[in-house]
């Protein structure tokens, strides 16, 4: 499949389900002094995600360019790159955790309308929850319709918790990854996925977000 048939396919994929198709936004920020690059598909959305109503209404969704400097050292690797393309779909005050792992999975299994990809080679982690946000059970959950509880992991805010930087919308997260290796991994413990992830043995593949509140400096 080609990057062209990937970006297709997910703006295609939302726009079925509601979503505004709006274009990317400049990789150079028009309005945000704080960084160089657009280094996400959210920065450039952040006073929406902030409450700020879209002209596109509460359904939107993007693929937006990117490029970050903070991987520098590491690209070279199966995982890093500077320059990247990232794929968004957004809810404005909309729907929330049920929709959206429902549709990350449709997307990335389904063979009429999105990747096709195996669904026996995915693997899930959540936020374990700390002192500013408690245990994501809820995502947990609604996971467990779709993969078995066993490939869910919990795991600490330095893997699942998102921010634009020290400023702005963050919260915990969870994340979606891939085992690429020819021959399938199948069922890790905690500690082998952590080994795995470390040693680019499964690769995240999307990651879903959710406001909580804002960092500040």
């Amino acid at each position: 499949m080609t990057s062209d048939e990937i970006r297709e396919k997910f703006l295609k994929f939302f726009e079925a389900r509601g979503h505004k198709i709006i274009p990317s936004a400049s990789l150079v920020p028009e309005n945000d002094p704080s960084v160089l690059f657009n280094t996400a598909g959210m920065q450039p959305l952040v006073p929406y995600l902030l409450g700020q109503k879209h002209p596109m209404g509460n359904r939107l969704v993007n693929v937006q360019k990117c490029v970050r400097t903070v991987d520098l050292d590491e690209v070279g690797d199966n995982r890093h790159l500077t320059f990247f393309e990232m794929l968004g779909n957004w809810s404005l005050g909309d729907y929330f955790k049920e929709d959206a792992i429902k549709w990350s999975y449709e997307f990335l299994t389904s063979e009429e309308e999105g990747l096709g990809l195996d669904k026996n080679r995915l693997y899930v982690t959540v936020f374990e929850g700390d002192k500013n946000a408690s245990r994501d059970e809820e995502a947990e959950k609604i996971w467990q319709k779709y993969i078995p509880q066993n490939r869910i992991y919990f795991l600490p805010a330095k893997n699942n918790w998102w921010s634009a930087g020290d400023n702005g919308p963050c919260g915990p997260d969870t994340e979606i990854f891939y085992d690429i290796n020819e021959k399938s991994l199948g069922d890790l413990s905690h500690d082998q996925f952590v080994k795995a992830d470390d040693g680019g043995k499964v690769i995240e593949i999307q990651s879903r977000r959710r406001k909580l509140g804002r960092n500040m400096e």
